[in-house]
């Protein structure tokens, strides 16, 4: 693998609302750069994220419309709206974040994602994660890959596949470390770790860059 400290890219896979690990990439490295040549992988974060309810964790999972997704490239991979996920999944982050302190300020940018309506999720993704890196004032570029290559270059740091929710799939991450920040509903549950980053957002505001710059840890 690419030395972090040589590499000038980061290579990543789409999220949708990626968590704190994957945001603590695009707030060291300059440039983002999306695999937009897989294939989908289902049980992946790519149509899944976690976000903090007043019962603990909760998962909100985009539909995608049947067929074998898992040999579809990514950009053809499609959105089912045979049920109302968008409304459903924008009340879940309200009620789950409309105490927070920041909420306000960033709900409107936020709600005007789930007006839309697109066909691709890869298209959804990646419209989210621009909007969300606006709002953290992040200095990264988002580019897109030009093919699927096995081994990028040496200015590239590869960490596709690194950054899952099964434990048994995820890879250590020595440039990591969950720091903590305060919570909705840390009394009742404790410190959640690495939830979406619209957990961070929503919490402490302009601050989260610095929580996301703590959060990575130079080295090999």
């Amino acid at each position: 693998m690419t030395n972090t400290k040589d590499a000038k890219s980061v290579l990543l896979e789409t999220h949708y609302f990626p968590n704190i690990q994957y945001f603590s990439k695009l707030a060291t490295y300059p440039i983002l750069l999306l695999e937009a040549h897989e294939n989908y992988q289902k049980g992946s974060y790519r149509n899944r994220c976690h976000i903090a309810g007043a019962n603990g964790v909760m998962r909100l999972s985009i539909p995608l419309r049947k067929g074998k997704n898992e040999q579809l490239s990514i950009q053809h991979t499609e959105i089912s709206y045979d049920e109302p996920w968008m409304s459903q999944h924008w009340q879940s982050i309200r009620s789950a974040y409309g105490n927070a302190p920041y909420f306000p300020y960033y709900q409107d940018e936020v709600e005007g994602l789930f007006q839309q309506r697109p066909k691709f999720l890869f298209e959804w993704n990646r419209s989210l994660t621009q909007l969300l890196i606006e709002l953290l004032q992040l200095p990264v570029e988002v580019r897109l890959s030009t093919a699927f290559t096995k081994s990028p270059s040496e200015d590239i740091l590869d960490l596709r596949g690194h950054i899952h929710p099964k434990s048994h799939r995820q890879q250590v991450d020595h440039n990591f470390q969950a720091v903590p920040y305060p919570q909705l509903f840390e009394e009742r549950h404790g410190f959640l770790p690495n939830l979406s980053i619209l957990d961070l957002l929503f919490c402490t505001g302009p601050q989260a860059i610095l929580y996301l710059e703590e959060s990575f840890i130079p080295g090999d």
